[in-house]
């Protein structure tokens, strides 16, 4: 029995907040399914999946955040690596010994020489998963030159080389890391979707956008929903209505657009603004275009900004709001929209969005902004959209939903997208994870 088999420990280390990250949470996930003893350790400021919470065979570990408001910006980075560096060096070793050292990249200082150096002390297996490179991110926050970027390139270098193994997002970065860097083994774990992205019914749409409408009028059937008036009914959401207990889509319904975001520089969504306000002038001339409806989900430095932008602009036909999901709710929010959009641009243009993963696994064709590898995920015109600038975007947003939702070509072409998706997901993280890492820690 399982209780009478000595489980390995593997230690999952995030530098980040644990519920903002997952797939270190599904990693997590998966070396506890497969046998081993799991120990998340990372900040804490958002809920992490039910299933980790619940998990018997995972704990996490709180590391506490540091604030010094007010002070130098070089000041409060270098006090807060010292910090972190203290903090994550005591946690590590007072959780007892671990077979596995898993740690996430970005961010390198001090997660890597941290990591390494408490894996030669006990002689723990050091895994990096490479999600992008801490030197590319900062270099849009520092110059290229600056010593801090450079300091981090040659920690990541250095440590990369050090490591007894190597993940990585995509096959562009795993080219780059051997050609840059010299590292020769670099596995390929493409992020996949987990079971709990998945299309979902028009009643279980319908019973989502009623919760919803308790605290967002834009999901209600009254005058506050996109300035419509409508018979107050409680089976009857803006975009869909019960009768005689079989729930419809309203012919007259808004188009659903959702947007995930960590609100940061390197998601530009002054691009979704400009794109909206082409829609919003465009609307009172075509006269064959619904309202819209943009769900954005996330928290982030930039979301205030662009709230306040977007508050301004007073737009009679869009709608965008901004809610905080729980972790069991967002799969609902994705498989309920009608077309996805991502503004990641990437700082290294070597990683893929994993919220275009989620959206696909879901069942959801996605307008994503195109960079270097994005065509290992989105093929533009077969499971989604690409675009580069605002005027792009806005030409699929229109085209999308020119008439409707009772453009007969567009919901065949709407259709064979979804198809496309549907092979996507036949492949889950699960068996992804068990093709391709699960031999790193099972023999």
């Amino acid at each position: 029995m399982d209780t009478q088999v000595e489980r390995k420990v593997a230690k999952v280390v995030v530098l980040g907040d644990i519920g903002r990250s997952p797939r270190m949470q599904y990693h997590a996930l998966s070396l506890a399914n497969n046998g081993l003893e799991v120990q998340i350790i990372g900040y804490l400021e958002s809920q992490p999946l039910t299933e980790i919470s619940e998990h018997p065979h995972i704990k996490i570990h709180k590391l506490h955040p540091l604030s010094l408001n007010g002070a130098p910006r070089l000041a409060r980075y270098v006090a807060k690596v010292i910090w972190q560096t203290i903090s994550l060096l005591f946690t590590l070793f007072t959780t007892g010994n671990g077979d596995y050292v898993l740690c996430q990249n970005p961010p390198a200082i001090p997660t890597l020489p941290v990591c390494r150096f408490y894996c030669l002390f006990t002689r723990t297996k050091f895994i990096i998963d490479w999600h992008n490179y801490a030197y590319s991110i900062m270099a849009m926050s520092y110059s290229a030159d600056h010593i801090i970027v450079r300091l981090a390139r040659a920690i990541e270098k250095f440590f990369g080389q050090s490591a007894d193994y190597n993940l990585c997002v995509t096959y562009s970065m795993k080219e780059d890391l051997l050609t840059h860097w010299n590292l020769k083994q670099a596995t390929v774990l493409y992020d996949r979707p987990p079971k709990i992205f998945h299309p979902i019914t028009l009643e279980e749409k319908h019973e989502w956008f009623l919760k919803l409408s308790a605290q967002y009028p834009e999901f209600g059937p009254g005058k506050q929903a996109l300035n419509e008036t409508t018979n107050m009914d409680s089976a009857r959401t803006a975009f869909t209505q019960e009768t005689d207990k079989t729930v419809v889509a309203r012919k007259d319904r808004p188009g659903l657009l959702f947007s995930s975001s960590s609100w940061t520089p390197d998601e530009d969504f002054g691009i979704m603004i400009d794109a909206f306000q082409v829609y919003e002038t465009t609307y009172d001339t075509a006269k064959n275009l619904p309202k819209l409806v943009c769900v954005v989900t996330g928290k982030g430095p930039m979301k205030n900004h662009y709230l306040e932008v977007i508050e301004q602009k007073q737009w009679k036909h869009i709608k965008v709001i901004a809610p905080w999901l729980e972790a069991a709710d967002y799969p609902t929010m994705v498989a309920s929209a009608d077309l996805g959009l991502c503004f990641h641009t990437s700082s290294s243009g070597l990683d893929l969005p994993m919220k275009v993963v989620d959206m696909f696994g879901a069942g959801l064709p996605v307008c994503a902004f195109d960079f270097l590898c994005l065509d290992e995920l989105v093929e533009d015109g077969i499971n989604g959209y690409t675009f580069k600038n605002s005027d792009e975007l806005a030409k699929k947003i229109v085209n999308w939903f020119k008439e409707f939702p009772n453009n007969a070509k567009q919901n065949a072409l709407a259709e064979r997208m979804r198809e496309e998706l549907g092979v996507f997901q036949k492949t889950r993280w699960e068996d992804n994870w068990n093709l391709r890492v699960k031999h790193y820690f099972i023999s």
